[in-house]
């Protein structure tokens, strides 16, 4: 099966009147069709600068870059990127919320339109479609961000840590329900995160960088032979641990 997304040494630096700052460092990976793939690494290490690379945001320095076979500067795929705050504009109601990306991009159809009523009914926000993002509580706002996103119909969707402004109760519950939708809507995903109980709970493989400049340090290929996978249930099964352990072990263990 051929990789949805395929990097190979990818290098990049930040460049100002001081000097140069390396960022990344020979970064190479790929992505199956459908999977979900966390990347973890220390505070400041260039997780969310590899993001804003694969969004386009920033230009690789070094390497290369292929969505669907097809080198970036050339495809047309269309890229989801939830930020780590829902940025809803309070003006419009949560549908038109939901419809600004089809409206930016010039999309609003009467396709366009029903699937985003059908995504706010399966998700659980129809009842409050007309309502405005101030009588949301946080995680519906995030609810209603990845609808956002999901209704563009992006054949990768980026993640950068999504769940970080949630109290820690809310960010479980909204964790485990937006995994599964993820998951049940079949999108590949890459999760930028610095919470490793996160990172376990939700991907099927973690990818550990090093300090700045990053370098991919292992990637960890995660399994749990549950009859319900969802990230609730991984948490409470008896791999968690011993994940959480081994990766904690791989960002600590040269310090």
């Amino acid at each position: 099966m051929e990789p949805v997304l395929e990097l190979k040494n990818i290098n990049y630096a930040y460049h100002t009147l001081e000097g140069e700052t390396t960022a990344l460092t020979d970064i190479s990976f790929s992505v199956a069709p459908g999977e979900f793939i966390a990347i973890v690494g220390p505070s400041g290490c260039g997780k969310s600068t590899l993001l804003s690379i694969l969004s386009g945001l920033l230009q690789a320095e070094k390497g290369l870059i292929k969505i669907n076979g097809k080198y970036m500067q050339e495809h047309t795929s269309n890229i989801g990127y939830m930020l780590q705050h829902d940025h809803l504009l309070e003006w419009r109601t949560i549908r038109r919320n939901v419809l600004l990306g089809l409206e930016i991009q010039h999309m609003l159809s009467a396709r366009s339109r029903a699937k985003a009523d059908e995504l706010l009914d399966t998700y659980g926000l129809k009842q409050f479609a007309d309502s405005r993002p101030s009588e949301l509580s946080g995680g519906m706002r995030q609810r209603a961000a990845l609808i956002r996103t999901l209704v563009l119909e992006p054949d990768i969707l980026l993640l950068d840590e999504p769940f970080s402004a949630l109290d820690y109760q809310t960010r479980l519950t909204v964790g485990d329900d937006i995994g599964q939708i993820i998951r049940n809507a079949h999108k590949t995903a890459i999760l930028v995160t610095h919470d490793l109980s996160e990172a376990v709970s939700l991907a099927d493989r973690v990818i550990v960088l090093t300090s700045r400049p990053a370098t991919i340090k292992s990637i960890i290929p995660i399994v749990f032979h549950l009859e319900d996978d969802t990230p609730m249930h991984r948490r409470n099964a008896p791999e968690f641990k011993t994940y959480f352990n081994l990766i904690w072990k791989e960002l600590n263990q040269d310090e």
